[in-house]
């Protein structure tokens, strides 16, 4: 009975999909796609990956050579994470960025509760530098592994083997909340349109200089992401944005 109710917790895994951007050596992308599965997630999404296929991969992956056959390889982030609800950002360093930041712990348990749902992403940088702020302006949260700030250097595939385990000992807590308790986030690419909408709009008003933007929109994604706005939200933002523009008036007032 037991091992039966584990199996339908497990089950929320299939929704996660992990994201390596423009990772520099097949050989971590092999090793990343056998930490995986050995925690049973399977749906692995290559951003300008420098060599994929490749047999160096496919030799370290192990018996995980499937993940790699069904891997999706994408040309931007932004296509990655399509269909996504929610993704997190796997950062080894502290940044000065609005983010909400908060350990491996606590975003394993907030990601498995709304994948009950929905899909959800967990994004990975180089090798060498991680992730940019302009890819983590695609994502709701960052997320540290609390390692020895001594030495708090982890390989990729590492990385990748931490989160994926405390997904699966978040998705066996007993006290993961309920799917029916949780709304209906909109998806990254409906708020990428809700973005380039808004962006529009500050253009047309006058409030965005296209000559001196500064950080403008990156500031306005950041509120955003932290508010983690639901489908009918967007849709409601993104009618304020049109009739801003076009405004019309109503016969009651």
């Amino acid at each position: 009975m037991s091992s039966k109710l584990d199996s339908t917790k497990l089950h929320t895994l299939h929704n996660f999909r992990v994201v390596l951007c423009q990772t520099s050596h097949p050989g971590n992308i092999g090793s990343a796609a056998r930490a995986m599965k050995t925690m049973g997630i399977s749906q692995l999404y290559l951003v300008k990956p420098d060599s994929f296929p490749d047999a160096h991969a496919t030799a370290l992956s192990t018996g995980a050579a499937d993940l790699l056959e069904n891997a999706v390889v994408t040309e931007t982030l932004a296509e990655a994470l399509t269909g996504c609800a929610f993704a997190i950002g796997l950062s080894a360093r502290k940044r000065g960025l609005s983010h909400e930041l908060v350990n491996v712990r606590t975003a394993a348990t907030k990601a498995i509760e709304i994948a009950a749902t929905q899909p959800v992403a967990l994004v990975f940088g180089t090798e060498m530098s991680g992730l940019s702020n302009a890819e983590l302006d695609h994502c709701q949260m960052l997320a540290m592994i609390q390692a020895n700030p001594e030495y708090s250097s982890l390989n990729l595939a590492a990385a990748v083997q931490i989160m994926c385990y405390e997904l699966r000992m978040a998705a066996l807590d007993e006290n993961t909340i309920s799917p029916n308790a949780m709304p209906e986030y909109a998806t990254i690419d409906s708020l990428e349109g809700f973005y380039a909408h808004l962006e529009e709009t500050l253009l047309h008003i006058g409030y965005l200089n296209p000559a001196a933007p500064k950080k403008l929109m990156e500031r306005l994604r950041r509120i955003y992401a932290r508010v983690r706005l639901e489908k009918e939200e967007v849709n409601l933002l993104r009618g304020i944005l049109t009739l801003t523009v076009t405004p019309r008036k109503h016969d009651k007032y």
